[in-house]
């Protein structure tokens, strides 16, 4: 039997280090394990309001592939492009990989929300199968017009790893002061309401390292800089940049607590990542955040809410009693988590499901 082929297709450099494009490396290693043979192809231009660049990069990309060719888009790649992927879409067996909906990315004015909305879902009405990262979005799917058999959810998986020094059963509890949060640093992240949460806790034990890149957006980047240095955060707060690999790890291995104050995720892998070491997080409700951070294992708090940030940080600095709780829910629910292999084996089974085109009355 010969092996299935896959073409991949990304927005830009298929090699940054967001959830996204992680989760799409991640799982084209486990499908070349499986026997895929799969190529990935980033496209040149400007996502996801496209450029010309972007159309010409999307339309060279699909016009040279034969018919019947098996691809999947990613979301970022797909929403804002429907007459390309049109003009395609009848000879190719497309499938749409959508993180979050575009429209839901914060920070959008209004008329720039609902553009995306438009052809967010003219584009999905012209795939075959849809693949989710999260029940969540799978849910907010319907708003689109994708009906549920178009649907398929695949979770991200995790590395296991070590526990962090802190979560080891014999390792005396210190405050839990070293705080992590590992996320790149656009509005939708929420460090904003992270750093004025922490500005009103400066008379705690406390130290934040914030790891993620200030590329994708500099000028926010910029706002958050000065917040801090406004907020005298400047000797408990450090930016580490993008990082992976043993810096990243050494962080993690050094940390007391994940936190993640984003207003929206499709997922938060961060949080699967935190508690693959035995780590609590601290979390908001935002998006599908409501269903990856296990109860017993954290404290969740509204999205965008400083104050109710404030209160949980506090709580996790003042309670000794509320750490050992959290850290043996953290424990716990790594024992739970999905591994990559499992991952990988589920975008295949979702990629081998029958194809169910769009009635006329999804895209209308």
């Amino acid at each position: 039997m010969s092996r299935p082929e896959l073409q991949l297709i990304v927005a830009g450099d298929p090699g940054q280090l967001t959830g996204g494009y992680l989760f799409d490396a991640r799982i084209v290693a486990e499908l070349r394990v499986r026997g895929w043979k799969v190529t990935v192809t980033g496209l040149a231009g400007r996502f996801p309001d496209p450029d010309d660049d972007a159309r010409r990069s999307l339309d060279a990309a699909l016009a040279g592939l034969p018919d019947g060719a098996r691809v999947v888009i990613d979301g970022l790649a797909l929403g804002g492009l429907p007459d390309v992927v049109a003009c395609h879409a009848a000879r190719l067996d497309l499938t749409a990989l959508i993180h979050h909906p575009l429209a839901d990315e914060s920070g959008l004015q209004t008329a720039d929300r609902e553009r995306l909305f438009a052809s967010e879902r003219r584009a999905l009405a012209l795939v075959s199968r849809v693949i989710v990262t999260s029940a969540h979005t799978a849910r907010g799917l319907s708003r689109y017009g994708v009906s549920a058999e178009r649907v398929r959810v695949v979770e991200p998986g995790v590395e296991p790893a070590p526990l962090a020094t802190s979560a080891r059963a014999d390792v005396p509890d210190t405050g839990g002061k070293r705080l992590l949060c590992v996320a790149t640093l656009t509005p939708r992240k929420g460090h904003d309401r992270l750093i004025e949460a922490l500005a009103g806790l400066t008379d705690r034990d406390w130290h934040l390292d914030l790891v993620g890149s200030p590329a994708r957006d500099p000028v926010w980047a910029q706002r958050l800089f000065t917040a801090a240095r406004q907020c005298r955060l400047t000797e408990r707060v450090t930016w580490h940049g993008e990082l992976d690999g043993e810096r990243l790890d050494e962080l993690w291995q050094a940390a007391d607590l994940g936190v993640l104050a984003s207003r929206y995720e499709g997922f938060g892998m961060v949080v699967s990542e935190a508690l693959a070491r035995g780590l609590p997080v601290i979390a908001t409700t935002g998006g599908a955040l409501v269903d990856t951070l296990p109860p017993e294992a954290g404290l969740a708090v509204p999205p965008d809410d400083a104050t109710a940030l404030r209160t949980a940080l506090a709580r996790w600095l003042d309670e000794p009693a509320l750490r050992r709780r959290l850290r043996d829910g953290a424990r716990a629910a790594r024992q739970r988590l999905t591994d990559w292999p499992i991952a990988g084996a589920r975008f295949a089974e979702a990629l081998d499901a029958t194809p169910v085109m769009s009635t006329g009355t999804e895209s209308s």
